[in-house]
């Protein structure tokens, strides 16, 4: 064996032990406090109320330009009709940068705020639940605090509205910014981010145009099959959200996708987004999730959309190790359920890719360059070994391998 390969291989045997020591925690039941769950048509409207009970006396309200202007509009007003003070930060980005969570800290200390409330999709949540961390750690920067549990002393408190079915943020413990400088997305991971409530109102997503209904429901099917497939940190409770999400999802992300006032599928869609949250808040996501935030640092790409082309080439490439999860996925679905366990693991990723399609999401990223491979796989191998039980661990040579499918089927 070269030295090369001999490296590899104590590396991957230093992740495996890892990761059977951290699994021992999914046992431990105050790392894994759940938000309240408020649900149900018109539920944003009782922000005001569920505020009040989590002790938020006057609130940072985060949203991005388009949430800010339309949908934060009813609920700010019941705000000023129950006399809670707020102020309002409306100028998040797709993407939210260190810059983004920076404004919003100083901006929060300064208003003399003591929770805050995020409406919209991950962007919002995920900056507010990074200020929550600046805040929380004044004297720590931002690339100090990426990485899992180094946070470890409460945050203020994060009330969340999603106003789209996806990224799970409004449950989970995970808030991911862009480092401009450094082209990279880093994830502030601790349980202390947690979101104290979260209030699933589908009528918040009607408006939501075809393109993101789809790419932010392939996200969250992302979530739940990368949770699924992990090997280590499982427990019943995530296995049964994990597959009660992916059944949701190709159940009613179609409905949701042609016919954007389908309040049921809606309904449902928001449902499994939050289920899939909590599946990989205990269980981790995987090399997807790696491999897009690396592509969405160094090019910012959406990442919904990198996601939903991602998922299907990775699994593909993860062969005979994901087929026997796989396979039982394509029988909940319905996807396939004779055959081998093989044909049914295919079939279920051969069911994502038409799913794909027949939503409009590409098959490869064209926009790619083959001359950034290197720094991309470095990114994504050096996120997913250190964070996620994947179960296939990424060489730097594997996941350029998976890059270049990623350009070739543009």
């Amino acid at each position: 064996m070269d030295r090369k390969k001999l490296m590899d291989f104590a590396k991957e045997a230093a992740y495996k032990t890892n990761f059977f020591m951290m699994d021992k925690g999914k046992y431990v039941p105050f790392l894994w406090p759940q938000p309240k769950l408020i649900s149900g048509a018109g539920s944003s409207l009782k922000a005001p109320q569920v505020l009040r009970e989590q002790g938020i006396s006057r609130v940072l309200v985060v949203t991005g330009p388009r949430s800010g202007r339309i949908l934060a509009e009813p609920i700010l007003a019941e705000l000023d009709k129950y006399g809670l003070p707020y102020e309002h930060f409306y100028e998040v980005e797709a993407n939210p940068s260190l810059e983004t969570a920076e404004k919003i800290a100083r901006l929060y200390r300064a208003a003399g705020c003591d929770g805050f409330l995020a409406i919209g999709g991950g962007s919002p949540m995920d900056a507010a639940k990074g200020a929550a961390a600046r805040i929380a750690r004044p004297n720590t920067p931002f690339a100090k605090l990426a990485g899992v549990m180094k946070l470890l002393v409460p945050a203020p408190p994060v009330v969340a509205i999603p106003t789209t079915a996806g990224t799970g943020s409004e449950c989970s413990f995970v808030a991911v910014l862009t480092d401009h400088q450094r082209e990279i997305k880093i994830a502030i991971t601790d349980q202390h981010l947690i979101p104290k409530a979260a209030i699933l109102d589908p009528e918040l997503t009607l408006g939501l145009p075809q393109s993101l209904t789809a790419s932010t429901g392939v996200d969250a099917l992302t979530h739940a099959v990368e949770s699924y497939t992990n090997a280590a940190y499982g427990t019943d409770f995530t296995v049964r959200c994990a597959e009660e999400a992916v059944v949701k999802i190709f159940r009613n992300l179609e409905k949701a996708y042609h016919d954007g006032g389908d309040l049921e599928a809606r309904r449902e869609m928001l449902e499994a987004s939050y289920k899939a949250g909590l599946a990989f808040t205990r269980t981790g996501v995987g090399n997807v999730h790696a491999i897009a935030h690396a592509l969405g640092g160094k090019y910012g790409i959406p990442h919904g959309l990198a996601n939903s082309v991602i998922l299907p080439i990775v699994l593909e490439d993860y062969g005979s190790v994901v087929y026997t999860k796989l396979a039982h996925l394509a029988e909940l679905t319905g996807v396939k359920t004779e055959g081998t366990e093989e044909q049914k693991a295919r079939a279920f990723i051969g069911a994502i890719r038409a799913l794909n399609a027949r939503l409009g999401l590409p098959t490869g990223l064209a926009d790619i360059r083959p001359e950034d491979f290197d720094h991309v796989a470095r990114t994504a191998v050096r996120e997913a070994t250190h964070t996620y039980p994947t179960p296939v661990i990424y060489t730097v040579e594997r996941c350029r391998h998976v890059l270049n499918r990623i350009y070739l089927e543009a």
